[in-house]
């Protein structure tokens, strides 16, 4: 396994481009992620891999020693060749490291398509629709409680969405991997939810309908909007119901990754799950 030791090694400045590039990313088709649990869900997922940097001195720490089976040579899941496995001193780590407390590995992986026509739902699912979502730790908290309540997909409304941001990774804890996403326009979104029979709930301060007096049992997609402006008129007029959240304090929102908990595990809740 080669050694790592130069700040300015080619594939070290690059890891740091592709950490800090969306559109790097987009340009080489690649994503950075970091951690031994992170990368053992996105193994668990299938994603493929085009480098591991390990620091031993870090890694000694993390709880997962197992994910580095996947990358022995010796392993029946093993996918790179040897020469894909780096180690770097602790200095290097550092560099590339983009979250405090590492475990010591890093992995440059090759994202998913997220097309609507990937996502494989239940015949009773529930979905939810994401419209332009500001910050990648909403959307990486978003995909937690969509992995906890077992949501069955999460639709990503703006395609201009970088999914694969280090910190939608990090701040999903990996959810990134075990959660169904499909990025697409809202009127792509409208049209699959029509042709899946689902029903769209429209999450909206001035609704008159109480989302706990609505109806979640059958299939549903509960659409969310930013938190500085909620959901734009396409939604508000295409939706089958508007819902909202009792707000009985002096602000009049709440952080948008709550409102769609809340909303989730009603749902969940109704469905007896």
């Amino acid at each position: 396994m080669e050694l790592i030791t130069s700040l300015q090694n080619s594939r070290i400045k690059n890891i740091c481009l592709l950490s800090s590039k969306a559109a790097e990313r987009k340009r080489q088709q690649l994503f950075v992620l970091e951690g031994a649990r992170e990368i053992s869900l996105a193994i668990a997922g299938n994603y493929r891999f085009e480098a591991v940097f390990t620091c031993p001195e870090l890694l000694k720490t993390t709880d997962y020693p197992e994910v580095m089976q996947f990358f022995s040579g010796d392993s029946r899941l093993h996918k790179n060749d040897k020469e894909d496995c780096y180690e770097v001193s602790e200095a290097v780590f550092q560099k590339i490291a983009y979250r405090e407390g590492s475990d010591g590995i890093l992995a440059v992986a090759c994202p998913k398509s997220h097309q609507l026509s990937d996502l494989q739902l239940p015949e009773n699912p529930f979905v939810i629709v994401l419209e332009s979502v500001e910050k990648p730790g909403n959307l990486g908290a978003i995909l937690r409680t969509a992995d906890a309540a077992k949501a069955d997909a999460v639709v990503v409304c703006d395609p201009t969405t970088d999914i694969y941001n280090p910190n939608v990774v990090r701040s999903s804890v990996g959810c990134l991997f075990t959660v169904p996403v499909a990025v697409c326009s809202n009127e792509d979104a409208l049209a699959f939810l029509k042709n899946k029979q689902i029903s769209a709930f429209a999450a909206e301060l001035t609704a008159a309908q109480w989302y706990q007096d609505t109806d979640f049992t059958a299939p549903s997609a509960v659409v969310m909007g930013t938190e500085a402006d909620g959901l734009t008129d396409f939604w508000l007029k295409n939706a089958d119901a508007r819902i909202k959240i009792p707000m009985r304090g002096v602000i009049d929102s709440l952080n948008v990754s709550v409102s769609t908990a809340i909303l989730t595990f009603e749902a969940m809740r109704q469905r007896g799950f």
